[in-house]
C-alpha cells in the first residue's frame, strides 16, 4: 500500500534548518507546487533526542500539525543514519572501522556499526519513541526507516557477528573450510576465533571469504531494518506502510531482492548519472530495477535531484524541461509519485550545494517554476495510481554474481558487473522494449519471452536448474561471456565453460582468452569484439558467427542452440555496439518480443501502465531536441485534457505526453 489518493509529489523537508518566516513562505510555496507529501526527520536525531533517553518532540509536533493543516501528508523518518554526538562519545566502539583498521570519528553521516549492540539499541529506542508519539497523528501516511543503508564495518563486533552468521550457515568448521577452499595458501581454520572479516592484507583475499562477508553484511542491514520496523509496528498499525530508501545501482552492499520482500513497498533514491540520452537510459534502468525488486508492484521514487546530474567528479545541471521528463519517466515505469531531495536548498552543512525544489536564489527561478509545473503535471495523472507495468523481457540480476565478480584476481580488469548489465538493459531500451529484472532462481521466468544473462559469473545450482527449465519449456535465453563459471560457493564448475549452461547452450569452452586493453577481434559477420574472447567448440549449437583473426580464427564466437522447446544463445566476446544491437533485435524478433509501440521515432520512449479493470495509459517521452509525431495513438492526453488528433500525437521537443487509451 502506497500513500494516496493520487500520486505523491514533494520531497525531504527539513524545517529545523529555518525560522518561522521561512516556514510561512514554505506553506505558500508548497501549495503553489502542489506538494502533497514530505519526508520529515531523516537527519534530526540530535534534536529529537538531545541526550540519551530524553526526547524533545515539541518542535516536530508543531511542524506535523502545520503540515497537516496545509494538506501535506508526512513520511516520517527514523533518523538512525546520523547518530548524534552524545552517542558517538558515549559509545566509541560503535564507530565503524575500515578494512585497513582505521576507526572513523564523528563528523559526517553514516558513522555507525550495524553490528554494535549499543547502536542497535539506540536505533530501536528512537524508532519506538517516534512510533509511540506519532502513530495516530493525522498527517502520518508512511514510515521511512533509516537512510540509504550503506556503511560496512570490519571491527571486532563485526567479526564476532560474522562468526555467528558463518556457524549458522555452515554448521562446522570443516564445511566452512571446504566451501572457501582453505587448503590453498595454508588458510585452513582450526577454530572459529581464527575467522576474521576480510580486512586489508598482503595481496588477494580468499574470494569465498569476501563473498560471504558481503552476504553477512547485507543480512546485518536487513536485520537492523526489521528491528526498527517491528518496533514501529508495536505502536503503528499495518495501515501505515513501512519502507526504506534503497540506492541504485551499486552504492549499497545489499541484496535488494531480500529487502524487496521485507518492505511494504520499494522506495528508491535515484540520481541521474549522465547528461543527454545516457541519463534517460539510466533513469529507465533505475526505475525498472525498483519495480522488479518489489515483484512488479507500484513503488515510490523517494529522492531525486531537481537540478543534479552526477557525472564523475562534477555535478552538472539538468537541461530545461528535464525535471518534468525525469519525474514522469519514473512514474511511467511504476512509481506512485516523484519526490526530491530536498524541498529547500540548505545554506550550511555538508550538502549546501545539493540541488532542491526551492534553490538558494528563491522561488523566482527556473528550477522552482519547473518543479511547480511538474507538481501540476503529477496532479493531472492521479488516475494512474495503483496501475502496473508488464514486460515480456527480463535481465538477470543477482547480488551474489555482482559480489563474486567484484573479487580480486579476476582474469581481466574490464569485467564490470554493473556496466555489463546496464549495457544489456540499454540495448533493450534502445529497441523500445519494456524490461524487468529477475533473479536466476525466480519461479516465474516462464512469463518472459526472452531472458538475458549478461554477467552471471556466479550461478547457484538452483539458478542453473531454473534457467534450464526455462529454456526447455520454450523460453529464449541469451548468455554472455564469463557466465555460469562458478557455483554459489565461488568454486569453479570444472569440465568446461560455461559450466552451468553447457548443455543448454550446446557448447564447451576450453580456454578464456581476455583481450589486452584496446585490442579487438574480428568476427565473420563483419562485427568486432573487445575485452574478452573464448576458445569454444560447438556441441550441437549452430555457429552464428566465428572469429576470423588471431589464434581463434575459425572457432565459434556467437552460437544458437535449440534445447527442448526453447533456444539458448551464447556470446563469447563484448560485441561492438552496432553488432550487439543487431543481435538483440534478432533474438527479440525470433522470440516474438515486440517494442511497446513499433515504429516510434528514434529518441522517443514509450511505456504503458495498466489497471486491473482494463484501463491503460501510454507514456511518451521525447528525448530529442525536435518535436516528434507519434502515430497511431488514440485516446485523451491527460496533461492537456485534449483528445489525440486523428493524425497522431505531436510530442514537443524534450517533452512528455500521457494518453488514456481507448
Amino acid at each position: 500500500m502506497i500513500p494516496g489518493p493520487g500520486l505523491a509529489f514533494g520531497g525531504d523537508y527539513n524545517p529545523e534548518q529555518w525560522d518561522e518566516a521561512v516556514w510561512k513562505e514554505d506553506d505558500e510555496l508548497m501549495r503553489q507546487a502542489r506538494v502533497n507529501l514530505v519526508t520529515v526527520g531523516v537527519f534530526s536525531w540530535a534534536l529529537l533526542e538531545p541526550e540519551e533517553g530524553r526526547y524533545d518532540f515539541a518542535w516536530l509536533d508543531a511542524h506535523l500539525d502545520r503540515l497537516h493543516a496545509n494538506g501535506v501528508r508526512v513520511d516520517l523518518a527514523t533518523p538512525t543514519a546520523s547518530p548524534p554526538p552524545w552517542f558517538t562519545l558515549a559509545h566509541p566502539e560503535a564507530m565503524p572501522v575500515g578494512a585497513d583498521g582505521t576507526r572513523l570519528t564523528h563528523g559526517s553521516r553514516d558513522t555507525y556499526c550495524l553490528a554494535s549492540a549499543a547502536y542497535r539499541r539506540a536505533a530501536v529506542g528512537i524508532a519506538s519513541a517516534l512510533a509511540e508519539r506519532y502513530a495516530d497523528h493525522p498527517a502520518l501516511v508512511m514510515w521511512h526507516l533509516h537512510n540509504e543503508y550503506a556503511t560496512v564495518c570490519y571491527c571486532e563486533q563485526s567479526a564476532a557477528a560474522f562468526r555467528v552468521w558463518l556457524r549458522a550457515r555452515y554448521g562446522t568448521l570443516g564445511a566452512l573450510n571446504d566451501a572457501w577452499g582453505t587448503a590453498f595458501w595454508s588458510q585452513r581454520y582450526g577454530a572459529w576465533e581464527q575467522v576474521m572479516p576480510p580486512r586489508a592484507t598482503q595481496w588477494h583475499h580468499n574470494p569465498g571469504h569476501t563473498l560471504d562477508f558481503r552476504r553477512f553484511w547485507s543480512d546485518q542491514a536487513l536485520a537492523a531494518y526489521r528491528e526498527q520496523r517491528d518496533a514501529i509496528r508495536r505502536h503503528s498499525g499495518p495501515q501505515v506502510p513501512v519502507t526504506t530508501n534503497l540506492m541504485l545501482p551499486g552504492y549499497q552492499v545489499l541484496d535488494l531482492w531480500a529487502f524487496g520482500r521485507e518492505v511494504d513497498f520499494v522506495g528508491i533514491d535515484h540520481y541521474m548519472s549522465a547528461p543527454g540520452m545516457d541519463g534517460d537510459a539510466d533513469t529507465a534502468f533505475g526505475a525498472d530495477r525498483a519495480r522488479s525488486f518489489g515483484g512488479g508492484k507500484p513503488w515510490l521514487l523517494i529522492e531525486q535531484g531537481t537540478n543534479t546530474v552526477y557525472a564523475g567528479d562534477r555535478t552538472l545541471p539538468k537541461d530545461p524541461g528535464r525535471i518534468l521528463r525525469s519525474s514522469i519517466a519514473h512514474i511511467a515505469r511504476g512509481s506512485e509519485g516523484a519526490l526530491f531531495f530536498q524541498w529547500r536548498q540548505s545554506r550550511a552543512g555538508a550538502e549546501l550545494w545539493h540541488s532542491a525544489m526551492v534553490p538558494h536564489t528563491g522561488p523566482d527561478t527556473r528550477i522552482f517554476r519547473e518543479a511547480a509545473a511538474t507538481g501540476e503535471a503529477v496532479a493531472r495523472l492521479a488516475e494512474v495510481a495503483g496501475s502496473t507495468v508488464s514486460a515480456e523481457v527480463a535481465v538477470l540480476w543477482d547480488a551474489d554474481a555482482w559480489w563474486a565478480l567484484d573479487s580480486q584476481g579476476m582474469p581481466s580488469g574490464d569485467l564490470d558487473y554493473h556496466g555489463t548489465v546496464m549495457r544489456a538493459h540499454r540495448a533493450l531500451w534502445d529497441a523500445g522494449v519494456t524490461t524487468d529484472f529477475a533473479h536466476p532462481e525466480a519461479a516465474d521466468l516462464a512469463r518472459y519471452r526472452v531472458v538475458l544473462a549478461p554477467s552471471l559469473y556466479l550461478v547457484s545450482d538452483q539458478g542453473a536448474a531454473t534457467l534450464r527449465r526455462y529454456v526447455e519449456g520454450g523460453g529464449t535465453l541469451l548468455v554472455q561471456y564469463f557466465s555460469g563459471v562458478v557455483d554459489a560457493r565461488h568454486q569453479v564448475r570444472t569440465g568446461g565453460y560455461p559450466g552451468a549452461f553447457r548443455e543448454v547452450l550446446g557448447i564447451r569452452g576450453e580456454e578464456f582468452r581476455p583481450l589486452a586493453a584496446g585490442d579487438e577481434v574480428e568476427l565473420s559477420d563483419g562485427s568486432s569484439g573487445t575485452v574478452w574472447s573464448e576458445a569454444l567448440r560447438a556441441e550441437g549449437a549452430q555457429v552464428v558467427a566465428s572469429y576470423t583473426t588471431g589464434t581463434l580464427a575459425g572457432e565459434p564466437a556467437v552460437t544458437r542452440h535449440s534445447f527442448g522447446a526453447g533456444t539458448g544463445w551464447y556470446v563469447s566476446t563484448r560485441l561492438d555496439d552496432r553488432a550487439y544491437a543487431a543481435l538483440i533485435a534478432r533474438v527479440l524478433a525470433e522470440a516474438g518480443a515486440a517494442p511497446e509501440v513499433p515504429g516510434l521515432p528514434s529518441g522517443v520512449e514509450a511505456v504503458r501502465r495498466r489497471a486491473e479493470d482494463g484501463r491503460g495509459w501510454l507514456f511518451l517521452l521525447n528525448h530529442t531536441a525536435a518535436d516528434q509525431l507519434v502515430v497511431p495513438v488514440a485516446g485523451v492526453e491527460l496533461l492537456t485534457g485534449e483528445p489525440v488528433p486523428a493524425g497522431g500525437l505531436r510530442v514537443a521537443a524534450g517533452g512528455v505526453a500521457v494518453v488514456r487509451e481507448g
